[in-house]
């Protein structure tokens, strides 16, 4: 078993609770987010969206819109329609995978509510959102395509007409022979069926997008409040036939994406042909309810899964069939996303088959894609709850019943083929049950139950392990996705002895300057308040991937290590030359570099890059600067675990749930900054508790999605939440020099489960054996009483 290294503050900076770098400025206000831009002579543009979720197009009159006042100029899909292609889908995941065109205005049909028919440009943001209303539109009007069931029924409208059945795709992978486990003697098999509803991403700032063209030189600058600036360079290009080179793409500040924010929109097209068109500026900033139907939405799964056991609680084998809602189009990962999660439906134990199968289908809603976690939280919610549900179907504590099953041996390879590298699932167990105090709280449960109280106790149980680092490139390359998995950085020292980094990674809250600015100055030997760390900006780290599936510090911060061993090399030869010493004989020691066993013979890497900069007296051959580039293609993915434990209050007369304690045991192998990691887990478990009691979009037969404003749709508020209690074993990875594992969704993916787990936990004394998400007071009543009077599922 991989030993477990407590977590303790370092003489160095990787492990140091160091505050964020970025605040100051972000909590002044001294900062920019990309509606801040403000250009000479710039223009705003209204998009006008459909209020049909399904219908042909039959004519679209923007002339009344053109005569208003402020208004410049507007047009329909159709006017623009040789401006641009289909918008990108970057993973081709099953040879029968379906893509129907997606233009960036409608031209034929809208499929959601939402859609986008036509455009306004006025001098005014105000003046182009009034002359959206002077926009005529006929629409001939087809049924809606809700459900995923009904949508693929014989006769069922299509939402694309050369789509048969709405099927976008299929795709299966069988692990050994599954339906060879249930011939055993006495094998038990649990068969439930679980929901994913549909969620909509609220980051803290909406989507905005600005353009600039300069006419004299067919060069474009877009800011875009975006995860990935990188694609939208390359997909802006692709798209409209513009030279890459002459795009810069910059993601400026960006308030949170949670993967919203990954993908290559509609608006990032029409914008830019818009300021090409026009010769000035433009801006398009969404509403918040905009935004509910215009980005993404995520998860919206319906989980049909299997378990088989020996009758004393060894697990054999697993089978998962999906049905996922693509939405009406596919955006740039749609198809993949509940693919993501194939690998991880295992967990962290030792089955010995796995089937899993998945089709997704087309409806008329907003298209989903990724959303924090991407798959995995999908996959941990699905083996959790089967973990508990079979553990109540043979009598046994459901802990034990996983403590039983889970892997014990490192390195160990799953069924599905991952070779888990290190962990240890026992030791985060038992820490995360000491925070939380658990053999007290399942004695209080007990003697609830005993006195027959109105309010229950359950607690949930979650030991999780995800998939990070996304990815090898090799892997992705066979799994059909069009780029690669690498990172890029690079690392120079400046003649003053401070040092910039530049990395192709951009941050949206997860505090990048701070944590790359460490591992730096403990790489370099150069202090954390002279490092700078340059990102979001494609003139400025032109080579890059972006950020997403908590990558950037198992594969950006290896970039960033592997470039800085590259200028500390360089710095060596300079040193030994200067010192008139073989480079084998000069050691480096915290940014000062010594002749072994000749005191006082000694340069500091400050005093090396002014020399190499003036470039006066260099080593035959070399050339001047201290500087490196670097890039990092990781071998395999990383696999951060933990176990999180959730104590909850159900009213059994009113339906209504209290979280009152939450325990959250991480391991996400090296931790470099213990407050970053901790922000992390806090916002990650808030995400998941809001999926598990709160949020959910819901869509009426017509198509409309009625809960598309903050009144309707339920975003838990800090009142809503307890204080998580939260620890840490440190178990590093062995695939990378930092020995990272990755954090940023690994508290979305382990609390949903957690959280419904221990709903469900606190109800079974009273025959209630599921409940779909969000376990609203409504849904947790109903339950109740469908089981008092044996109506139960």
């Amino acid at each position: 078993m991989t030993g477990t290294v407590a977590p303790e503050e370092t003489a160095g900076e990787v492990g140091r609770a160091r505050l964020r770098k970025e605040d100051p400025r972000l909590l002044t206000g001294q900062t920019t987010w990309t509606d801040n831009v403000a250009l000479p002579g710039m223009l705003y543009c209204a998009i006008l969206r459909s209020p049909m979720a399904h219908a042909r197009i039959t004519r679209v009159d923007v002339s009344a819109a053109k005569d208003l006042p402020g208004v410049v100029d507007a047009f329909t899909g159709a006017d623009l329609a040789g401006s641009w292609s289909t918008l990108p889908t970057a993973w081709a995941v099953s040879d029968d995978l379906a893509t129907p065109p997606h233009l960036p205005l409608a031209t034929d049909k809208v499929r959601y509510v939402g859609d986008g028919v036509a455009v306004v440009v006025a001098e005014s943001r105000y003046a182009a959102a009034d002359a959206l209303e002077a926009i005529d539109v006929d629409y001939d009007p087809l049924p809606a395509v809700v459900d995923m069931a009904a949508a693929q029924a014989d006769g069922a409208p299509l939402v694309h007409d050369d789509v048969p059945a709405n099927r976008c795709f299929t795709y299966r992978e069988d692990w050994g022979d599954y339906e060879a486990t249930k011939q055993g003697a006495g094998v038990v098999t649990v068969t439930r069926r679980y929901v994913n509803q549909r969620v909509i991403p609220n980051a803290m700032e909406p989507r905005s997008v600005v353009a600039s063209y300069v006419p004299a030189t067919d060069e474009l600058t877009l800011w875009t409040a975006t995860q990935v600036p990188h694609f939208v360079r390359i997909f802006l290009a692709l798209n409209t036939g513009w030279p890459e080179q002459k795009i810069r793409v910059i993601a400026p500040d960006v308030g949170g994406g949670f993967g919203s924010k990954l993908d290559v929109y509609a608006e990032e097209i029409i914008v830019p042909v818009l300021a090409r068109r026009l010769g000035r500026p433009v801006k398009w900033t969404e509403s918040r309810s905009e935004g509910y139907l215009a980005t993404i939405h995520g998860r919206d799964l319906v989980q049909e899964a299997e378990l088989t056991m020996t009758p004393d609680g060894d697990v054999l084998g697993l089978k998962v069939e999906l049905t996922a809602d693509m939405g009406a189009y596919l955006q740039l990962l749609t198809p993949s996303i509940p693919l993501l999660g194939r690998y991880m439906y295992p967990g962290i134990y030792r089955f010995g088959t796995h089937s899993f199968s998945c089709q997704g289908i087309f409806t008329t809603k907003t298209p989903t894609d990724a959303y924090r976690g991407a798959g995995r939280p999908e996959a941990t919610y699905v083996i959790e709850r089967l973990m508990d549900d079979a553990a109540a179907e043979i009598g046994m504590e459901p802990l034990e019943f996983r403590r039983r099953n889970w892997i014990t041996d490192f390195p160990y390879t799953t069924v599905v083929g991952l070779e888990y590298d290190s962990g240890d699932y026992e030791a985060a167990t038992a820490k995360a049950q000491e925070i939380f105090g658990y053999d007290a709280l399942r004695a209080e449960q007990a003697s609830r139950v005993e006195r027959g109280d109105a309010v229950r106790l359950g607690i949930g149980i979650s030991t999780y392990t995800e998939m990070c680092g996304l990815a090898p490139s090799r892997w992705l390359g066979r799994t059909g996705y069009v780029a690669g998995g690498w990172e890029a950085a690079s690392v120079r020292i400046l003649p003053t002895g401070h040092a910039e980094v530049v990395v192709g990674t951009s941050p949206h809250g997860q505090a990048h300057v701070t944590t790359f600015a460490q591992v730096a100055s403990d790489a370099l030997g150069i202090p954390f308040d002279d490092i700078d760390v340059l990102h979001g900006d494609t003139a400025t780290a032109p080579i890059g991937l972006d950020t997403y599936g908590s990558r950037s510090l198992a594969v950006g911060g290896v970039a960033i290590m592997k470039a800085a061993g590259k200028v500390v090399d360089k710095a060596r030869r300079v040193a030994a030359h200067l010192l008139e010493a073989n480079p084998d004989d000069v050691e480096h020691v915290a940014g000062t570099f010594r002749v072994k066993g000749q005191p006082g013979t000694e340069k500091t890497i400050q005093e090396l890059a002014f020399a190499a900069f003036a470039a006066h007296d260099l080593p035959e051959g070399l050339e001047p600067v201290l500087a490196a580039d670097a890039v990092h293609d990781p071998d395999v993915f990383s696999y951060p675990h933990g176990t999180h434990l959730c104590a909850v209050e159900v009213d059994t007369e009113t339906g209504f749930v209290t979280i009152r304690k939450y325990a959250a045991v991480d391991d996400v192998g090296t931790v470099v900054n213990p407050t970053v990691v901790e922000g992390q887990v806090h916002g990650g478990v808030a995400q998941g508790v809001a999926q598990a009691l709160y949020e959910e979009a819901v869509y009426d037969a017509d198509g409309n999605l009625t809960t598309g404003t903050m009144v309707d749709y339920l975003v838990p508020a800090a009142p809503d939440l307890p204080p998580w209690d939260v620890g840490r074993t440190e178990t590093p990875s062995t695939t990378n020099p930092l020995g990272v594992k990755g954090v940023g969704e690994t508290g979305t993916i382990a609390s949903t489960p957690a959280v419904v787990n221990a709903v469900l936990d606190a109800l079974r004394p009273l025959g209630v054996t599921g409940i779909d998400m969000p376990c609203s007071p409504e849904r947790v009543w109903r339950a109740i009483q469908a089981a008092r009077t044996g109506g139960a599922r």
